[in-house]
């Protein structure tokens, strides 16, 4: 769209080949991504996010969409940070269905990875289909608009996240549907016994896996609609953000009581981008770029810092401290 067949052909060939590196190189063998790995990676996705955030101040033509170089950088780091912050809660569930299937830690990754590659995907024909309904139907902001302010709300009033597979009705269809093994078969989706092709319980939890990311992107997308309505930047946010989803849950899996008030953070992170939907298409009056970077940073952070010190700086998994004595 905005930035031309060049643009999406030479990022989306460039996303493939980083994801073929990965798969065929650093984790050809199946193998359980410890702490240290997990975190370096984790960095490699962010420094590379922002390299090419810094490449859009730099070569970002005036003409796209109105947008500036830096009008253009801001929404793209926005969104990105918008995105990031969602995803948590996505790592909140994989680390349920994880255990509820008892798949194998060594094979985490693989599932992640052809999960990400889907959603990659999906997010692809949600952002068109969004940047094409509110370019053309100027109501549909009013929807997009109520719709994350109550989802900010419902969030907020949740106590927790709570996720029962069992209770999915996707996984219910895929059993009926579905000729299963009982065992996992050394990482494969499908093996053949008897000549017959059956699918083996990782390709069941790779479906879920899909599943839960299409469920948290009705939220992300309007959430990143509501900063910027280019296509290029919504998608390169979004594909930057979910890449380095993987690295950020074998990093954060094990201390997932360390956001305990997040998700207040992104309730009111929903809440305020819905707010603006519906300034920008009710009064005429769009809240600028670089404001919301800063009311979405400092929302997330205050979050971030309650959660710290209402644990009183303990490490992850650490018991409450010890009252006074009586």
């Amino acid at each position: 769209m905005t930035q031309g067949v060049l643009g999406w052909v030479l990022f989306n060939l460039f996303v493939l080949f980083m994801l073929a590196l990965d798969l065929g190189v650093f984790h050809r063998k199946a193998h359980a991504v410890r702490l240290k790995e997990a975190i370096g990676w984790s960095i490699f996705w962010v420094v590379l996010a922002l390299l090419f955030n810094v490449g859009l101040w730099w070569f970002w033509p005036v003409t796209v969409d109105g947008l500036t170089p830096n009008q253009a950088g801001l929404a793209f780091f926005t969104g990105y940070v918008i995105e990031r912050a969602l995803s948590i809660d996505n790592i909140f569930v994989f680390v349920v269905l994880f255990s509820y299937f008892r798949l194998d830690s060594k094979y985490h990754h693989k599932v992640l990875f052809w999960g990400i590659l889907g959603a990659m995907i999906l997010r692809a024909v949600f952002i068109f289909a969004g940047v094409t309904l509110i370019r053309r139907f100027e109501w549909t902001f009013y929807i997009l608009g109520a719709f994350l302010i109550l989802t900010g709300v419902k969030m907020a009033l949740a106590k927790g996240v709570e996720v029962h597979p069992e209770r999915n009705p996707i996984l219910s269809l895929l059993r009926r549907v579905l000729p299963l093994t009982r065992d996992y078969v050394n990482g494969a989706f499908f093996t053949r016994v008897d000549g017959r092709l059956l699918a083996t319980p990782m390709f069941v939890v790779l479906v879920m896996v899909e599943f839960t990311d299409l469920v948290f992107a009705i939220d992300s997308i309007p959430a990143i609609l509501a900063i910027t309505e280019d296509a290029f930047i919504i998608y390169t946010s979004n594909v930057f953000a979910i890449l380095g989803l993987r690295a950020l849950y074998f990093a954060l899996a094990g201390v997932m009581d360390l956001f305990e008030y997040l998700h207040y953070g992104l309730a009111a992170v929903l809440v305020f981008v819905g707010v603006k939907m519906l300034l920008k298409v009710h009064w005429h009056y769009d809240i600028g770029i670089g404001w919301s970077l800063g009311v979405v940073a400092a929302l997330l952070g205050a979050a971030m810092a309650a959660s710290f010190f209402h644990r009183g700086g303990r490490p992850p998994g650490a018991p409450p401290a010890a009252g006074p004595a009586a």
